[in-house]
């Protein structure tokens, strides 16, 4: 089940919930090599480190970034929506806006990226970043300690179970 305590042992597909807590760790771990590249970028202009590293965060939200939104879409929001709990169909509502909110500055940010990987672009701007980051953040804050929280509440084994079979087929990971 979720760990809110942070246990480190990495989840698996069995435990849903657990799997969206890390991929949210891991959203912030990003987020944070944003601000790394961002502070590199003017110092040593775009060199093959700034290069790679601007590949390796597009990578990760066009792959997992990706999919982490169509679990949550795809999967929980609309299993929350069908309980018939007002807090949860209300925090489903609000998260998928916020969603969109993150996939339209994701876009602008991923073409500055793109230019940078391929060697074109020597900085980006500070307002993009903070702005990125500090949505996410406020976004994965309130996913932590309400959603994940609620969800474990109102979902049955049943419905978990398939979620963690819908999450491992998105990924193309056939589970027994």
């Amino acid at each position: 089940m979720i760990d809110l305590n942070q246990n480190k042992i990495a989840p698996t597909f069995d435990s849903p919930l657990d799997m969206l807590h890390a991929c949210h760790e891991r959203i912030m771990d990003q987020c944070a090599t944003l601000q790394k590249l961002m502070r590199h970028l003017p110092m040593h202009g775009c060199d093959a480190q700034a290069q790679q590293t601007a590949q390796a965060i597009m990578r990760y939200f066009d792959t997992a970034g990706k999919f982490h939104h169509q679990d949550e879409e795809v999967d929980l929001f609309p299993l929350l929506k069908s309980a018939r709990h007002k807090e949860a169909e209300d925090l489903a509502l609000r998260l998928e806006d916020e969603h969109l909110y993150l996939d339209e500055i994701w876009l602008a940010l991923r073409v500055k990226l793109g230019e940078i990987s391929l060697g074109k672009l020597a900085s980006l701007d500070h307002k993009m970043i903070g702005d990125f980051s500090l949505a996410y953040g406020r976004h994965i804050m309130l996913e932590n300690t309400r959603l994940l929280p609620l969800a474990l509440k109102i979902l049955d084994e049943t419905q978990l179970q398939q979620m963690g079979k819908n999450m491992a087929a998105r990924r193309g990971v056939s589970l027994p």
